[in-house]
Protein backbone atom coordinates (compact mmCIF):
# COMPACT_ATOMS: atom_id res chain seq x y z
CA UNK A 1 0.00 0.00 0.00
CA UNK A 2 1.07 3.32 -0.97
CA UNK A 3 2.07 6.32 1.50
CA UNK A 4 0.99 9.23 0.79
CA UNK A 5 3.68 11.58 0.93
CA UNK A 6 2.42 15.15 3.02
CA UNK A 7 4.41 18.08 2.57
CA UNK A 8 4.90 21.21 3.79
CA UNK A 9 3.22 23.21 1.59
CA UNK A 10 1.94 23.11 -2.22
CA UNK A 11 4.49 24.02 -4.80
CA UNK A 12 2.62 27.12 -6.43
CA UNK A 13 2.76 25.80 -10.35
CA UNK A 14 1.19 27.90 -13.52
CA UNK A 15 0.67 26.13 -16.13
CA UNK A 16 0.67 28.23 -19.56
CA UNK A 17 -0.83 26.65 -22.94
CA UNK A 18 -4.06 25.02 -24.80
CA UNK A 19 -4.65 22.20 -27.08
CA UNK A 20 -5.25 18.39 -25.94
CA UNK A 21 -2.02 18.49 -23.71
CA UNK A 22 -2.62 20.76 -21.40
CA UNK A 23 -5.54 18.66 -19.41
CA UNK A 24 -3.41 15.34 -19.18
CA UNK A 25 -0.19 17.31 -17.40
CA UNK A 26 -3.58 19.62 -15.09
CA UNK A 27 -5.14 16.02 -13.88
CA UNK A 28 -1.97 14.45 -12.75
CA UNK A 29 -0.89 17.96 -11.02
CA UNK A 30 -4.36 17.78 -9.14
CA UNK A 31 -3.74 14.28 -8.25
CA UNK A 32 -0.19 15.28 -6.68
CA UNK A 33 -1.74 18.03 -4.40
CA UNK A 34 -0.36 21.27 -6.68
CA UNK A 35 -1.38 24.64 -5.98
CA UNK A 36 -2.77 24.89 -10.13
CA UNK A 37 -3.18 27.95 -11.85
CA UNK A 38 -4.01 27.04 -15.83
CA UNK A 39 -3.25 30.35 -18.20
CA UNK A 40 -5.30 28.91 -21.45
CA UNK A 41 -4.69 30.53 -24.91
CA UNK A 42 -8.17 32.25 -26.30
CA UNK A 43 -7.10 32.68 -29.74
CA UNK A 44 -8.91 29.35 -31.07
CA UNK A 45 -10.39 30.19 -34.25
CA UNK A 46 -11.27 26.50 -35.38
CA UNK A 47 -14.34 24.04 -34.76
CA UNK A 48 -17.25 24.41 -32.33
CA UNK A 49 -14.89 27.58 -30.58
CA UNK A 50 -14.49 29.39 -33.59
CA UNK A 51 -17.98 29.30 -34.70
CA UNK A 52 -19.56 30.01 -31.27
CA UNK A 53 -17.12 33.55 -30.52
CA UNK A 54 -18.15 34.45 -34.42
CA UNK A 55 -21.27 34.28 -33.24
CA UNK A 56 -21.37 35.63 -29.53
CA UNK A 57 -18.34 38.27 -28.48
CA UNK A 58 -16.40 35.85 -26.21
CA UNK A 59 -13.77 34.07 -25.62
CA UNK A 60 -13.32 30.54 -27.59
CA UNK A 61 -14.87 27.99 -24.75
CA UNK A 62 -12.90 24.63 -26.11
CA UNK A 63 -9.75 25.32 -24.17
CA UNK A 64 -11.38 26.36 -20.81
CA UNK A 65 -13.87 23.17 -21.52
CA UNK A 66 -11.42 20.72 -21.19
CA UNK A 67 -9.35 22.68 -18.39
CA UNK A 68 -12.63 22.61 -16.53
CA UNK A 69 -13.00 18.93 -16.50
CA UNK A 70 -9.17 18.10 -15.89
CA UNK A 71 -9.54 20.20 -12.53
CA UNK A 72 -12.99 19.27 -11.68
CA UNK A 73 -13.83 16.78 -9.00
CA UNK A 74 -17.49 16.12 -10.26
CA UNK A 75 -18.68 12.56 -11.53
CA UNK A 76 -17.53 10.70 -14.17
CA UNK A 77 -21.46 10.78 -15.69
CA UNK A 78 -22.06 14.52 -15.62
CA UNK A 79 -18.13 15.25 -17.11
CA UNK A 80 -19.72 12.69 -19.82
CA UNK A 81 -22.14 15.27 -20.42
CA UNK A 82 -20.17 18.19 -20.60
CA UNK A 83 -17.63 17.02 -22.49
CA UNK A 84 -21.01 15.39 -25.53
CA UNK A 85 -19.85 16.59 -28.99
CA UNK A 86 -23.66 16.44 -31.03
CA UNK A 87 -23.46 14.55 -34.13
CA UNK A 88 -22.25 16.43 -37.38
CA UNK A 89 -26.00 15.34 -38.86
CA UNK A 90 -27.96 17.95 -35.72
CA UNK A 91 -28.41 21.02 -37.73
CA UNK A 92 -27.07 23.89 -36.20
CA UNK A 93 -25.73 22.41 -33.38
CA UNK A 94 -23.12 19.72 -35.24
CA UNK A 95 -19.96 19.00 -34.05
CA UNK A 96 -20.59 21.76 -30.66
CA UNK A 97 -19.79 20.79 -27.75
CA UNK A 98 -22.86 20.94 -24.89
CA UNK A 99 -19.79 22.66 -22.37
CA UNK A 100 -19.17 25.03 -24.98
CA UNK A 101 -22.33 25.99 -25.18
CA UNK A 102 -22.96 26.00 -21.46
CA UNK A 103 -19.52 28.26 -21.37
CA UNK A 104 -21.31 30.70 -24.02
CA UNK A 105 -24.30 30.88 -21.83
CA UNK A 106 -22.41 31.61 -18.71
CA UNK A 107 -20.83 34.44 -20.54
CA UNK A 108 -23.87 36.20 -21.81
CA UNK A 109 -25.16 36.05 -18.34
CA UNK A 110 -22.17 37.59 -16.66
CA UNK A 111 -20.88 39.62 -19.54
CA UNK A 112 -17.75 38.14 -19.22
CA UNK A 113 -16.05 35.03 -20.09
CA UNK A 114 -13.30 35.69 -17.54
CA UNK A 115 -16.59 35.64 -14.89
CA UNK A 116 -17.88 32.79 -16.20
CA UNK A 117 -14.86 30.46 -15.94
CA UNK A 118 -14.67 31.71 -12.23
CA UNK A 119 -18.49 30.89 -11.66
CA UNK A 120 -18.35 27.37 -13.38
CA UNK A 121 -15.25 26.94 -11.25
CA UNK A 122 -16.83 26.78 -8.35
CA UNK A 123 -19.95 25.13 -9.47
CA UNK A 124 -17.67 22.28 -10.92
CA UNK A 125 -15.57 21.96 -7.40
CA UNK A 126 -12.51 23.14 -9.21
CA UNK A 127 -9.17 22.18 -7.25
CA UNK A 128 -6.85 25.48 -8.35
CA UNK A 129 -7.62 28.49 -10.69
CA UNK A 130 -8.79 29.16 -14.26
CA UNK A 131 -7.79 32.32 -16.31
CA UNK A 132 -7.92 32.81 -20.10
CA UNK A 133 -4.61 34.49 -20.95
CA UNK A 134 -6.85 37.76 -22.18
CA UNK A 135 -10.19 38.75 -21.27
CA UNK A 136 -10.56 39.76 -25.09
CA UNK A 137 -10.74 36.75 -27.69
CA UNK A 138 -7.42 37.41 -29.85
CA UNK A 139 -6.29 36.65 -33.37
CA UNK A 140 -3.21 34.82 -34.04
CA UNK A 141 -0.99 36.25 -37.16
CA UNK A 142 2.07 34.44 -38.56
CA UNK A 143 4.84 35.80 -40.43
CA UNK A 144 6.23 33.56 -42.34
CA UNK A 145 10.29 33.33 -43.66
CA UNK A 146 9.10 34.10 -47.27
CA UNK A 147 7.51 37.75 -46.25
CA UNK A 148 3.56 36.06 -46.44
CA UNK A 149 1.62 36.26 -43.74
CA UNK A 150 -1.16 34.51 -42.47
CA UNK A 151 -4.01 35.21 -40.27
CA UNK A 152 -6.18 32.80 -37.73
CA UNK A 153 -5.23 29.91 -35.52
CA UNK A 154 -6.66 27.62 -38.22
CA UNK A 155 -5.18 29.04 -41.30
CA UNK A 156 -1.42 28.80 -40.51
CA UNK A 157 -0.50 25.17 -40.99
CA UNK A 158 -2.58 25.28 -44.35
CA UNK A 159 0.52 26.04 -46.68
CA UNK A 160 2.94 24.66 -44.83
CA UNK A 161 5.46 27.67 -45.02
CA UNK A 162 8.42 27.77 -42.55
CA UNK A 163 7.35 30.57 -39.44
CA UNK A 164 9.27 32.77 -38.36
CA UNK A 165 7.48 34.36 -35.59
CA UNK A 166 3.49 35.09 -34.62
CA UNK A 167 2.20 37.52 -32.68
CA UNK A 168 -1.51 38.36 -30.89
CA UNK A 169 -4.45 41.27 -31.64
CA UNK A 170 -7.40 42.39 -29.95
CA UNK A 171 -10.56 40.75 -32.61
CA UNK A 172 -12.25 44.14 -31.97
CA UNK A 173 -9.35 46.45 -33.78
CA UNK A 174 -5.68 46.51 -33.84
CA UNK A 175 -4.85 46.92 -30.27
CA UNK A 176 -2.38 45.40 -28.44
CA UNK A 177 -4.01 42.46 -25.84
CA UNK A 178 -3.71 43.19 -22.17
CA UNK A 179 -3.33 40.13 -19.77
CA UNK A 180 -6.18 38.77 -17.80
CA UNK A 181 -6.98 40.01 -14.24
CA UNK A 182 -4.62 37.87 -12.02
CA UNK A 183 -2.63 36.12 -14.68
CA UNK A 184 0.64 38.05 -14.34
CA UNK A 185 0.64 38.28 -9.98
CA UNK A 186 0.08 34.35 -10.61
CA UNK A 187 3.39 34.18 -12.64
CA UNK A 188 4.98 36.28 -10.54
CA UNK A 189 4.25 34.10 -7.26
CA UNK A 190 4.66 30.78 -8.82
CA UNK A 191 7.05 28.42 -7.79
CA UNK A 192 7.20 27.24 -11.33
CA UNK A 193 5.74 28.35 -14.66
CA UNK A 194 5.00 25.02 -17.02
CA UNK A 195 5.18 25.80 -20.86
CA UNK A 196 2.77 22.75 -22.72
CA UNK A 197 2.94 20.12 -23.76
CA UNK A 198 1.14 21.92 -27.18
CA UNK A 199 1.28 23.01 -30.35
CA UNK A 200 4.55 25.85 -30.07
CA UNK A 201 2.52 28.52 -32.42
CA UNK A 202 -1.08 27.76 -32.00
CA UNK A 203 -1.38 26.75 -28.17
CA UNK A 204 1.80 28.19 -26.16
CA UNK A 205 3.06 31.55 -28.25
CA UNK A 206 -0.37 33.14 -28.36
CA UNK A 207 -0.22 33.34 -24.72
CA UNK A 208 3.70 34.68 -24.59
CA UNK A 209 3.23 37.28 -27.42
CA UNK A 210 0.97 38.91 -24.81
CA UNK A 211 3.53 41.55 -23.78
CA UNK A 212 2.52 41.80 -19.94
CA UNK A 213 2.49 37.96 -19.85
CA UNK A 214 5.89 37.82 -21.60
CA UNK A 215 7.59 40.46 -19.34
CA UNK A 216 6.57 38.17 -16.39
CA UNK A 217 7.45 35.41 -17.69
CA UNK A 218 11.14 37.12 -18.27
CA UNK A 219 11.37 39.05 -14.70
CA UNK A 220 9.43 36.28 -12.57
CA UNK A 221 11.75 34.10 -9.80
CA UNK A 222 9.80 31.06 -10.63
CA UNK A 223 11.32 27.93 -12.79
CA UNK A 224 10.10 28.08 -15.89
CA UNK A 225 9.88 24.85 -17.63
CA UNK A 226 9.13 23.86 -20.98
CA UNK A 227 7.71 20.46 -22.19
CA UNK A 228 8.80 19.68 -25.56
CA UNK A 229 6.71 18.16 -28.10
CA UNK A 230 7.36 14.24 -29.17
CA UNK A 231 6.02 14.41 -32.64
CA UNK A 232 6.81 17.55 -35.25
CA UNK A 233 3.58 18.98 -36.63
CA UNK A 234 2.70 19.51 -40.13
CA UNK A 235 3.12 23.18 -41.07
CA UNK A 236 4.27 24.14 -37.80
CA UNK A 237 7.40 22.34 -36.69
CA UNK A 238 8.39 20.46 -39.71
CA UNK A 239 11.68 19.37 -39.58
CA UNK A 240 11.85 20.58 -35.84
CA UNK A 241 14.66 19.54 -33.26
CA UNK A 242 14.32 20.27 -29.66
CA UNK A 243 16.43 22.98 -29.92
CA UNK A 244 14.97 24.66 -32.30
CA UNK A 245 11.47 24.66 -30.10
CA UNK A 246 13.44 26.14 -26.97
CA UNK A 247 15.36 28.49 -29.76
CA UNK A 248 11.83 29.72 -30.58
CA UNK A 249 10.44 30.56 -27.50
CA UNK A 250 13.51 32.32 -26.34
CA UNK A 251 13.60 34.58 -29.82
CA UNK A 252 9.78 35.41 -29.26
CA UNK A 253 10.69 37.22 -25.82
CA UNK A 254 14.12 38.12 -26.65
CA UNK A 255 15.68 36.30 -23.65
CA UNK A 256 16.65 33.12 -22.80
CA UNK A 257 13.73 33.04 -19.87
CA UNK A 258 13.50 29.10 -20.71
CA UNK A 259 15.22 27.40 -17.18
CA UNK A 260 14.67 23.57 -18.09
CA UNK A 261 13.25 21.78 -20.83
CA UNK A 262 12.00 18.27 -20.40
CA UNK A 263 12.82 16.25 -23.52
CA UNK A 264 11.31 12.63 -24.02
CA UNK A 265 13.95 9.90 -25.79
CA UNK A 266 12.18 7.06 -25.57
CA UNK A 267 11.04 6.04 -29.75
CA UNK A 268 8.13 5.63 -30.64
CA UNK A 269 7.10 2.53 -32.26
CA UNK A 270 7.26 3.16 -36.46
CA UNK A 271 3.99 3.28 -37.75
CA UNK A 272 2.29 3.47 -34.91
CA UNK A 273 0.38 6.51 -35.10
CA UNK A 274 -3.08 5.96 -37.31
CA UNK A 275 -3.20 8.49 -39.85
CA UNK A 276 -6.47 8.76 -40.05
CA UNK A 277 -6.78 10.25 -36.32
CA UNK A 278 -3.55 11.97 -36.05
CA UNK A 279 -2.84 13.50 -39.15
CA UNK A 280 -1.17 16.84 -38.40
CA UNK A 281 2.03 15.07 -36.51
CA UNK A 282 4.76 13.93 -39.24
CA UNK A 283 7.74 12.45 -37.25
CA UNK A 284 9.49 12.02 -33.90
CA UNK A 285 11.18 15.71 -32.68
CA UNK A 286 14.79 15.07 -33.28
CA UNK A 287 17.08 16.08 -30.12
CA UNK A 288 20.12 18.12 -30.13
CA UNK A 289 21.94 18.57 -26.75
CA UNK A 290 24.05 20.65 -27.59
CA UNK A 291 21.79 23.21 -29.40
CA UNK A 292 19.86 23.18 -25.77
CA UNK A 293 23.15 24.01 -23.88
CA UNK A 294 23.75 26.91 -26.35
CA UNK A 295 19.89 28.06 -25.30
CA UNK A 296 20.86 28.33 -21.51
CA UNK A 297 18.70 25.65 -20.21
CA UNK A 298 19.39 22.49 -17.60
CA UNK A 299 17.78 19.48 -19.73
CA UNK A 300 15.71 16.50 -18.57
CA UNK A 301 15.71 14.19 -20.82
CA UNK A 302 13.79 10.48 -20.26
CA UNK A 303 11.21 8.13 -21.15
CA UNK A 304 7.82 10.40 -21.04
CA UNK A 305 6.08 8.74 -23.53
CA UNK A 306 2.58 6.94 -23.38
CA UNK A 307 0.94 5.29 -26.76
CA UNK A 308 -2.79 5.10 -26.61
CA UNK A 309 -5.66 5.01 -28.78
CA UNK A 310 -3.21 4.83 -31.90
CA UNK A 311 -1.53 8.10 -30.56
CA UNK A 312 1.31 9.73 -28.66
CA UNK A 313 1.31 11.38 -25.76
CA UNK A 314 3.05 12.35 -22.60
CA UNK A 315 2.69 10.86 -19.79
CA UNK A 316 1.15 12.90 -17.08
CA UNK A 317 2.42 10.99 -14.11
CA UNK A 318 5.82 10.76 -15.43
CA UNK A 319 6.29 14.51 -16.22
CA UNK A 320 4.60 15.63 -13.00
CA UNK A 321 6.77 13.35 -11.05
CA UNK A 322 10.07 14.94 -12.70
CA UNK A 323 8.26 18.54 -12.51
CA UNK A 324 8.04 17.92 -8.33
CA UNK A 325 11.81 16.83 -8.42
CA UNK A 326 12.62 19.94 -9.89
CA UNK A 327 10.71 22.80 -7.90
CA UNK A 328 11.31 21.03 -4.71
CA UNK A 329 14.95 20.87 -5.44
CA UNK A 330 15.07 24.31 -7.03
CA UNK A 331 13.54 25.71 -3.37
CA UNK A 332 16.02 23.81 -1.40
Amino acid sequence: MKMKTYRIRKPKIVVVGGGTGLPVILKSLRNQGADITAVVTVADDGGSSGEIRDTIDMAPPGDMRNVLVALSDMPQLYEDIFQYRFDAEDSFLANHAIGNLIIAAVSEMRGSTYDAIQLLSKMMHVDGHIYPSSEQPLVLHAVFKDGTSAVGESKIAIDRKTIDHVFVRNVEGDDTPTAARKVVASIMDADMVVLGPGSLFTSILPNLVIPEIGEALVSTKAEVVYICNIMTQKGETEHFTDADHVRVLNNHLKNQFIDTVLVNTEKVPDDYMDPEIYDEYLVQVKHDFNGLREEGCRVVSTDFLELRDGGVFHDGTKVVEELFRIVFGAKV
